[in-house]
């Protein structure tokens, strides 16, 4: 045999593993779920951009003031030390979203996100200035142009004011605003204030602008555990193929069952309007944020075609096999998952709740001075030095009285009594003296009691150690 007869081997197939993007063009659509949207971006909106110009008690009402150490919440002040809440807010907050997950997919997705709100308000930035889905499309393939550039212009323009005055209001929680505005009109802004500003504002252009749906289909990573937390009795948005298939366009006054068509006219508005490029028909998919485009563009598609409400729609897996009704549907969503989850979120919130109305506005620290063990004083007394770390967390001043127990016969030598200015820490240097013979050799347990002259709601009794001589 010939080398020309032997069989030859194929060439090595190349296989791509990164997909090109297709810029997406959603359509705007208003509905029900539409004006649900619109509501909530106002909402959080109001909150975050309003929130930094509320007052309280003369100051900012929400501060968190990294040089002072404190975060101020209206009428509370947060420390440090109060870390445990941060803690407890960040784990209610988890399972809020597993809960809400369990009960209803991505509903925080499609409605909260600050990915999805952002993309919201840039998109009808957009909107307003390039125009709906099809001139935007014209506007991407017309050539340069003096229109297009200054529609671009236009655009950029207004998504970087967005920006900029997002990232001033972000740092504005963590410098007073007012000192933050001056430091913008004089041209003295510190490099990490400067930083975060721009840096807030630009990651906010880069990913509500151009990024957009890339963000929630492979940046995020709670589209790719959610599937953990659905189950077969969770809402999402469902195509019901049963009623739509066979799909395809009819003309007027053909019987569609005649002609073997389903509901479904295969319009292709519901690919339109989806913020993540899907088509909701092919069933449940990772890159569905639970945004209802596809319902509201359909049921208006239905409406028009005279046909019911409803061939894309909220439902759950088992719905659509067993053919449940709503009042069904409803019935399946309390089950043990959602009532284990509740029961912990509701556990953790009051838990939470409890400790935040009983917290004592007071905050003791007691070091002994260990540069003198034990010292004998001038009546013959034995003298231990200690420094009182006093954190008053409420905004008003207190005169506190301290005593202390323990050893028989101790007593505060000298002062007693110490005033804390308002939202403070302070510290105060006091002895303690007892007779020789009130403990054991070494070290003794005490308690420092420390009340409030004007509240005795508030006390602290610490424990500290006591030195006598052997």
């Amino acid at each position: 045999m010939n080398q020309a007869d032997q069989p030859q081997e194929a060439a090595p197939a190349k296989v791509s593993f990164y997909e090109k993007r297709k810029k997406i063009h959603a359509k705007s659509v208003r509905g029900f779920f539409d004006n649900w949207r619109i509501a909530l971006v106002m909402f959080t909106q109001v909150l975050f951009y309003g929130g930094l110009w509320l007052e309280w008690n003369g100051r900012q009402a929400i501060l968190f003031h990294l040089v002072e150490r404190k975060f101020y919440i209206f009428g509370l002040v947060f420390w440090p030390q109060d870390v445990i809440y941060l803690a407890a807010l960040l784990i209610i907050s988890a399972y809020a979203l597993f809960l809400v997950t369990a009960v209803a997919g991505r509903l925080f997705c499609g409605y909260a996100c600050p990915q999805t709100v952002y993309t919201e308000m840039y998109m009808w930035i957009e909107n307003l200035v390039e125009g709906d889905r099809n001139a935007r499309m014209k506007l991407d393939k017309a050539p340069p142009s003096g229109r297009k550039f200054a529609l671009r212009g236009t655009k950029y323009l207004l998504w970087t004011a967005l920006g900029l005055w997002s990232g001033f209001t972000l740092v504005g929680y963590f410098t007073p605003v007012k000192e933050l505005i001056n430091n913008v009109l004089t041209n003295s802004l510190g490099p990490w204030e400067a930083f975060w500003i721009f840096f807030y504002g630009g990651f906010m252009i880069l990913m509500a602008g151009f990024l957009r749906e890339q963000v929630c289909k492979y940046m995020c990573p709670y589209a790719r555990f959610q599937s953990v937390m659905f189950d077969p009795d969770t809402l999402i948005i469902t195509y019901d193929p049963e009623r739509g298939e066979q799909r395809g366009a009819r003309k007027k006054g053909v019987d569609p069952k005649a002609a073997g068509l389903g509901d479904c006219v295969d319009c292709g508005q519901c690919v339109h309007v989806c913020p993540t490029g899907i088509d909701i028909r092919n069933g449940l998919q990772y890159e569905c944020i639970g945004c209802a485009a596809c319902i509201d563009v359909c049921d208006q598609v239905m409406d028009k075609v005279g046909l019911p409400r409803g061939l894309i729609r909220y439902s759950t897996e088992n719905a659509l096999a067993q053919h449940l009704s709503r009042k069904e549907i409803m019935a399946h969503i309390v089950r043990p998952r959602i009532l284990l989850y509740t029961a912990i979120l509701v556990v953790i919130c009051g838990l939470c709740t409890w400790f935040l109305v009983h917290r004592i506005p007071l905050k003791v620290d007691v070091i002994r001075d260990r540069s003198v063990l034990a010292r004998e004083a001038d009546d013959g007394r034995i003298e231990n030095v200690y420094l009182l770390q006093i954190m008053n967390t409420e905004e008003r001043p207190h005169r506190y009285k301290i005593t202390v127990d323990g050893l028989e016969g101790a007593e505060i030598a000298g002062n007693s009594e110490f005033e804390v200015a308002a939202a403070s820490l302070q510290g105060f240097n006091t002895a303690v003296r007892v007779q020789p013979d009130a403990g054991k050799s070494g070290a003794n347990t005490i308690h420092f009691n420390i009340v409030a002259a004007d509240n005795p709601e508030i006390a602290l009794r610490e424990k500290a150690s006591f030195l006598l001589p052997r």
